[in-house]
């Protein structure tokens, strides 16, 4: 599994409730930016709309060699899932403050895959409780490095 693009603001902005992996529709050009790690899916999110399950706002840049085949870099994008897994997303959708997020895009063999969360929005308190958390830990581990090498 070669991870190519990551969300950095979903796990800051959300709980993560699970995680499912979903193909996506891409034209030929896409491919080749992805692989060139041309993208970003910070502001990303997906929506299911009339039974399928769209990813919107994820920028895939223009391949340079690409010329006329270049397709608009914000297009929304289809994702290939299941119509069970639709069907679940879309139940679990249903309660208030929760979202579909990309955690991030990779190839597996040659097929790109979204992660995709079902995820709840944070607080801002939510937000700050977490870098008081991971501040007091990188603290512990820098303390109990240099008592390490004494």
């Amino acid at each position: 599994m070669l991870a190519v693009i990551h969300n950095h603001k979903a796990r800051r902005d959300y709980f993560i409730l699970e995680s499912i992996e979903a193909g996506i529709e891409l034209k030929g050009t896409e491919v080749k930016s992805l692989r060139a790690a041309r993208a970003s899916i910070d502001e990303a999110f997906a929506r299911i709309e009339r039974q399928q399950c769209w990813l919107y706002n994820a920028h895939i840049a223009h391949y340079e060699q690409g010329n006329r085949w270049n397709v608009d870099p914000l297009r929304r994008r289809r994702l290939l899932l299941h119509k069970k897994e639709i069907h679940r997303l879309a139940s679990l959708l249903g309660a208030k403050g929760i979202v579909l997020v990309p955690l991030k895009i990779y190839f597996t063999k040659s097929f790109a895959k979204v992660e995709l969360a079902v995820g709840k929005g944070k607080t801002q308190i939510d937000k700050r409780e977490a870098m008081k958390r991971k501040t007091h830990e990188r603290e512990i581990d820098r303390a109990l490095r240099e008592r390490t090498k004494q």
